[in-house]
């Protein structure tokens, strides 16, 4: 999609002023040059939508809503997205991303003191903790948990690729140097991302929590470090498992008894 913006001198190229068929807020003012509609910063746009989202709900949100907030005509909307809906996946794109980034944003000095597996989980417990308490998911399941079910039963999403690529090269990193087990990294990615999000979305559920906080919810968060810990540890090593055993010996037999 160009970023193009058109010039004075193209603007007052139209022969008979500003075309009849532009919707009165999409033709310029007097002399004032035209701007593409992808030109309007979508922050913007975005951030209007999410101030209606946690004010009134999505099912509520119109297209015009969005406009009215964000300064902008339902025909700038338009050229972006076909509906609400599609400007409301966005949003939760833009702010999953967010999240994902900050919750693994000391991995590189994780890995390099204490390997990737210790990064891996922590970066995936805070994440968790991150989403699970967020006002954006918050309000959707309080209002609009519909909105979730295709995401959780019917097809991945753009969020749900980010997360399972960022769990993948740290999944390699932690398998080259020996910090998780040897296996799948895609495999492992979609097992621990799986394991995550009945943590984040039902966890809160299962410790009377409904709002995702509280000390319950803390110890959930280390059994979840500790069962993500342990999944990705490797297997004791050969030599491990062929030291003496601190198993007691059984007693010796009564002199010319037998084990009958």
């Amino acid at each position: 999609m160009s970023q193009r913006i058109n010039t004075p001198e193209e603007s007052r190229a139209e022969p008979d002023g500003p075309r009849a068929d532009r919707p009165p807020e999409e033709r310029p003012a007097e002399g004032r040059p035209l701007k593409a509609a992808n030109a309007i910063p979508e922050q913007r746009i975005l951030d209007a939508a999410y101030q209606l989202l946690l004010t009134i709900g999505m099912q509520r949100i119109t297209m015009a809503d969005i406009a009215r907030r964000a300064g902008v005509s339902r025909a700038t909307l338009y050229r972006r997205w076909g509906g609400v809906r599609e400007v409301l996946g966005t949003l939760t794109t833009r702010v999953w991303t967010e999240l994902v980034e900050q919750a693994f944003e000391a991995e590189s000095a994780l890995i390099e003191s204490a390997g990737a597996r210790t990064a891996v989980v922590d970066g995936v417990v805070r994440l968790a903790r991150a989403i699970r308490v967020h006002p954006l998911l918050r309000k959707i399941i309080e209002l609009d948990p519909d909105f979730l079910t295709p995401y959780l039963l019917q097809r991945r999403g753009t969020n749900t690729n980010h997360q399972l690529a960022l769990l993948e090269t740290g999944l390699r990193l932690g398998i080259a140097d020996g910090s998780i087990r040897p296996g799948d990294p895609a495999l492992l990615a979609r097992s621990v991302l799986l394991t995550a999000w009945s943590f984040t979305l039902t966890g809160p559920v299962l410790v009377d929590a409904p709002d995702g906080t509280g000390a319950e919810v803390d110890r959930l968060d280390g059994e979840l470090r500790l069962l993500l810990d342990r999944y990705l540890m490797p297997a004791p090593s050969a030599a491990s498992s062929s030291a003496p055993s601190l198993a007691p010996s059984p007693a010796p037999l009564p002199e010319g008894g037998t084990d009958a």
